[in-house]
């Protein structure tokens, strides 16, 4: 029996199943100041309504990227993972000492440096993202800010769609993380 892959595996559903505070409270900030924006873009709306446009809902995209996805939440599940615990991922203390770990390296360890350098992009997008779909939960009130958005011209159209965006973004920058900032400390003793 492979005690060290048993061990690995343990140890790592453990460290991803708990959150990290301080990237939570990085998540929760950005999701407040988006909901702050918003109300303040809804405040200052134009009393004047504009025209929706054929064409700007994607509603056909969209059905297609919620059928891959769709699919790939059913591979993922009969790998044994947890689409919904992944999704907690970018917050875990994993993710956590993963770039702490390749912050500390950047002298020591050859690739660090392009490591975080390309990492940017992807941290940015998850900071970024929360805002985003804060500002729409408020924002979203005024119909101008949904008549020509995809999933427009209602509210609850144009949020599913943002929303759905949102978390395939926040997924892609989160699984380019993985594939970019070094293994956790914890990890690599369990390997060794």
């Amino acid at each position: 029996m492979n005690t060290y892959g048993t061990r690995s595996r343990s140890l790592s559903a453990r460290a991803e199943g708990t959150l990290s505070r301080p990237l939570l409270a990085i998540a929760a900030t950005s999701l407040v100041a988006g909901i702050v924006f918003g109300g303040v873009s809804y405040l200052s709306r134009s009393s004047e309504h504009e025209t929706h446009v054929e064409g700007t809902a994607a509603w056909w995209p969209h059905l297609v990227l919620f059928t891959l996805v769709a699919a790939l939440v059913v591979v993922v599940r009969r790998r044994g993972h947890h689409p919904f615990r992944l999704l907690l991922a970018p917050v875990s203390i994993t993710a956590a000492q993963r770039l702490v770990r390749t912050l500390r390296s950047v002298l020591t360890h050859p690739t660090a440096l392009l490591r975080l350098l390309l990492s940017i992009l992807p941290i940015a997008l998850l900071v970024y993202s929360p805002f985003r779909i804060g500002a729409q939960i408020l924002g979203g009130l005024d119909p101008n800010f949904t008549v020509n958005a995809w999933g427009g011209p209602t509210y609850l159209g144009a949020m599913i769609f943002h929303y759905f965006d949102g978390v395939l973004l926040m997924a892609a920058a989160a699984a380019l993380l993985n594939l970019l900032l070094l293994p956790s400390k914890q990890a690599t003793d369990v390997i060794r």
